[in-house]
Order: structure tokens, then C-alpha cells, then sequence
């Protein structure tokens, strides 16, 4: 197998998206660590996993981007054109990386490093970046020597990975950082030592996900050649009217092929490890495409990779005219036994939770068919300094992955617990001490006398019982703003039918100061 791989996809994505020549240093970030970073930006200290602080001392020219997976694939799609003008059979293992079949393209043009020489020539004359390509046996020992340039001889793979580190292991789309770890604790520093275990001592200690890394390390596939065709019948064609031409539409369409995809699938004990998407617009063209996964597809791994190739299609050199006819194949498949226990939650919940969940799942795709993808959203907690902004809504059926750490060290953040309620337009009050003069903070953040009742505009002043903080909110370093602090306030009953009742203010400038509710504590 020939794998054809574009290093520092991602970033280099990012910056030709961004209209940014590649000279200039950039890296892209999740959860404030660099998930990829450009050459030059390596070339300046800048690492994958490093903080984004650290990054930006390091680099004080970086440019930075967020994880964007539908551009990286909608990009990737001019890099799979290009190649696919010269051989076969191509198959998108995942943005930045190609496989192909290597045997009958190396005839054709006169042996692997001929065909290799055509394909890095073709990518940058069309594509217009750069790429390594590599040739071993299997998906894992190709990507391997893609990305050191090699082209490793029949039945030599296992000598080959053999002298490298076990950290090889872990890759983009197979995370195995644990297990890495753990083997390096143990002693098994290179793939070769760990290969040296006997196939038996390993699934005793490391269980299945350890097999199938150790049948990597010798230079073999995760599973044994499937020579059996997937019936004909679990073929997912649908058609469209009105044709598609948004990709947003696209995106949301994914989301119910992907789930009835699956279930066709799971129905026969199986899972798809190699989607064929193939596609017919309404002039008559006919597109198509093959994405290889590592690991079988989730319903969710099977939209993503439709909305991808729909992002390449439509927003790359456009079809012309929409989407009639779409066509979901599986062109391999395994036993789905691994992927089956996921659908039952380890068998925690009984059966009658699991229909009202799916009931409730199909009812929130219809409210969504009616209202669009933003009618309904979950909540989840992710990285922030205030209530408002450590709280994000993500549309039903997206990836619920924060962007921030929520447990790192936010200066200035307020103390457990957060208010129940947090008010979407904060409320201007008054508060004033004893003597009816109004409360404001200092330059150092502290109160200029203690609080003693609070007004809202038009009603009753409350007593204030007891007060905490105040917390410094700390300043924005991008922009000029006032100096601020939080205040927890606990107030007085309204009435004798209501309780007391705790706020969260928020204090803004300190000549003139301006108290808001934030937030209502239960």
C-alpha cells in the first residue's frame, strides 16, 4: 500500500483558509494546546500538546486557529483530485493522509519511486503543497513510512518499525496515549519490543485494544483480510427534492443517514470500516469517494464524514448543479461485537430507558427538522472565568467536546458554588451603605464601605444580610476595560410568604460605579 501523507494538515488548512501565506508561523489549538503547528512555527520552539501561553512566548507571531475539521476535509478534497488524476482506487483515510493501492499504478508507470516522484509532482502542481509518500504492507506500516520517507520492501515491514518508538502507536484517529504510556513504564520502548510479547501475554495484560496495537507493531493489520462483499441490500440511497446545495443542510441530513446507515448495519452484527460516498447531481455528474477508518464507524463517525465530503464538494470546485442522489456503501465491513456494547451503555440501563431515549432522540431531530439545527441545544460546562461564559450550547447531535480545560487555573474565577440561574441580561441595581452613600471598589479592588441594601430601579431597597468578596475580575488583554469585581449578596425576604435569597453582582468602574445581578443562587 502507498500512503500519501501532507504534514501539519491541519494548520496548513487553517492558514490557507485564512488567506495567510505558509511563511509565516501558525498552529492550530483545542482546549488551548497545539493540536498542529506549521514548520516554521516548529522551527520557533512551538510543540504539539504546549500550552497556548507558552506557545505565544515561544512565538510571539503565531498565528492562532481553531480545530475546524469540515475545513480541513473541504480543503483535502483539491489533495485527493489531484492524486485520483493519476491512479485508482484512492481512499481518504482521514484529512492530510491517502492510501492506494500501489501494485497496479506501480506498473503502469514503471515502479513505486517513478509513480511516487508523479504523485509529489501532481500534488503541488495542482494542490499546491507539499507531501511524503511511503510504501509497506498494511494501512499503519505505510502511514508509518510515509512519514519518514521510506519505502520498505515486501515482508520487511516488522524489521522496519522495529528500532522505532512505541509511541507510534498513537495516532490521530486511533488515540492509544494510555496504553503508550503504560508500555513505556513497563520498559517497551520501541515497537520491537513490544512485537517480542507473545500474543497471549499481551491480551492478558492489555486486553483487545492491545492486541490489535500489537498486531501493528508486527507489521501486521488490525484485522485479518476480508475477502466476504457486504450484501447488497445494506446500500443506503436517498434522494433529494429539492436538490442540496447547502452545506448546512447537508450537515443536518448527515446526522439521520448516519444513524440509519449504522442501525442497518448493527442489525446484521456488523460495523463499516471502509464508506463509500458516492453522490449524483442534477445535471447527471457523478461523484464519489472512499474514506477508510482505523476503527469500525459510529452513526455519529458516518455523518461527520458525509457533511465532510458534501463540504468538499460544494464549497471546492462546485459541481454544476445540486445533489439529487446520494448513495451510501459499505465497502468493508467487521463483526460489530466490540461496537455493540456502546448502544446498551455497558448495560447499566434497562431496556424501557433506552426506548424513551430513542423516542426523545427522534423527537428532538423532528423539532430540529422544523426549527433548524440551533432549535435544540444542550448545555456543557467548559472553561471561563464568569457564570455566563463557562456555559456553552451545542445543537443536539454535534460533539459535546469542550474548547477550554474546565479545570485549569482561571484567575479570577468565582468560587464554588455557581448561581442556579444565570440572568441573560444582567439587572442595573443600587447599593448603597448605611448612610444612603452608594457602594463602589478601589484601584486595589476593594469595597469603599460595606453593603447594606440593594434597589432595583422602581422597587423596594432589600436589606442585605451577608456579603462575601469581592473577586476581582481580571482584565482583558486584548481590549481596555474597566476594573470590575464580584460580589455575593445574601438578601432579605420581599415578603413573608418568600425566603431569603442570594445574588451575584457585578461592580464595573470605580469613579462611577455600576452594579448588575448576574446571577440568582437557589
Amino acid at each position: 500500500m502507498l500512503v500519501l501523507w501532507c504534514p501539519d494538515w491541519p494548520a496548513v488548512a487553517a492558514v490557507a483558509a485564512a488567506g495567510a501565506p505558509l511563511t509565516k508561523p501558525a498552529a492550530v489549538f483545542l482546549a488551548n494546546r497545539v493540536v498542529a503547528c506549521t514548520a516554521v512555527a516548529r522551527k520557533n520552539g512551538v510543540r504539539r500538546g504546549m500550552r497556548r501561553r507558552e506557545a505565544e512566548s515561544k512565538c510571539p507571531e503565531l498565528g492562532v486557529f481553531g480545530v475546524d475539521d469540515g475545513r480541513d476535509a473541504r480543503l483535502f478534497e483539491n489533495v485527493a483530485r489531484a492524486v485520483e488524476e493519476l491512479v485508482v482506487g484512492l481512499e481518504v483515510v482521514r484529512p492530510g493522509l491517502i492510501a492506494v493501492p500501489v501494485a497496479g499504478a506501480a506498473g503502469y508507470f514503471g515502479g513505486e519511486h517513478p509513480l511516487a516522484e508523479k504523485l509529489l509532482d501532481q500534488v503541488a502542481a495542482v494542490a499546491g503543497v507539499e507531501c511524503q509518500v511511503g510504501v509497506a504492507e498494511g494501512l499503519f506500516g505505510a502511514t508509518i513510512a510515509a512519514r519518514h520517507g521510506e519505502f520498505v520492501s515486501p515482508g520487511e515491514t516488522a524489521r522496519f518499525l522495529a528500532p522505532l518508538r512505541v509511541t507510534e502507536l498513537d495516532q490521530p484517529d486511533v488515540e492509544r496515549k494510555e496504553l503508550v504510556d503504560l508500555l513505556t513504564r513497563l520498559g517497551l520502548k520501541t515497537l520491537g519490543a513490544f512485537a517480542e510479547l507473545t500474543e497471549r501475554d499481551v491480551m492478558s495484560r492489555f486486553a483487545l485494544d492491545g492486541v490489535l496495537a500489537h498486531r501493528l507493531a508486527r507489521g501486521l493489520s488490525e484485522r485479518p483480510p476480508l475477502r466476504r462483499k457486504p450484501p447488497a441490500d445494506l446500500t443506503l440511497t436517498e434522494e433529494f427534492d429539492p436538490v442540496l446545495e447547502r452545506i448546512d443542510v447537508a450537515a443536518f441530513l448527515a446526522k439521520n443517514l448516519g444513524a440509519r446507515f449504522h442501525a442497518a448495519l448493527a442489525d446484521r452484527g456488523l460495523a463499516c470500516t471502509r464508506l463509500g460516498i458516492y453522490a449524483t447531481t442534477e445535471g447527471g455528474e457523478q461523484l464519489g469517494r472512499v474514506w477508510r477508518c482505523a476503527e469500525p464507524l459510529t452513526p455519529q463517525g458516518v455523518a461527520d464524514r458525509v457533511r465532510w465530503q458534501f463540504e468538499g464538494w460544494l464549497k471546492g470546485k462546485r459541481p454544476t448543479s445540486g445533489v439529487a442522489r446520494l448513495r451510501l456503501e459499505p465497502e468493508e465491513t467487521v463483526e460489530g461485537k466490540s461496537l455493540q456494547l456502546g448502544l446498551w451503555h455497558g448495560g447499566n440501563r434497562s431496556e424501557d430507558d433506552e426506548l424513551t431515549t430513542e423516542r426523545a432522540a427522534r423527537a428532538f431531530v423532528r423539532v430540529q427538522g422544523l426549527l433548524g439545527p440551533e432549535g435544540v441545544v444542550t448545555p456543557i460546562l467548559d472553561g471561563g472565568r464568569d457564570p455566563a461564559g463557562r456555559v456553552r450550547l451545542i445543537p443536539w447531535g454535534d460533539p459535546r467536546e469542550p474548547v477550554s480545560p474546565p479545570d485549569a487555573t482561571w484567575p479570577g474565577r468565582l468560587p464554588a458554588p455557581s448561581p442556579a440561574t444565570v440572568l441573560e441580561q444582567p439587572v442595573p441595581v443600587r447599593i448603597v451603605d448605611e448612610q444612603g452613600v452608594p457602594v463602589g471598589i478601589t484601584s486595589r479592588k476593594q469595597l469603599t464601605a460595606p453593603p447594606c441594601r440593594l434597589s432595583v430601579t422602581g422597587g423596594p431597597p432589600r436589606t442585605v444580610l451577608d456579603w462575601a468578596g469581592p473577586w476581582p475580575v481580571a482584565a482583558s488583554r486584548r481590549a481596555a476595560t474597566p476594573q470590575q469585581a464580584r460580589l455575593q449578596l445574601l438578601l432579605a425576604a420581599a415578603g413573608q410568604d418568600n425566603a431569603d435569597e442570594a445574588v451575584l453582582v457585578l461592580c464595573s468602574g470605580t469613579e462611577n460605579p455600576v452594579w448588575t445581578v448576574e446571577g440568582i443562587y437557589d
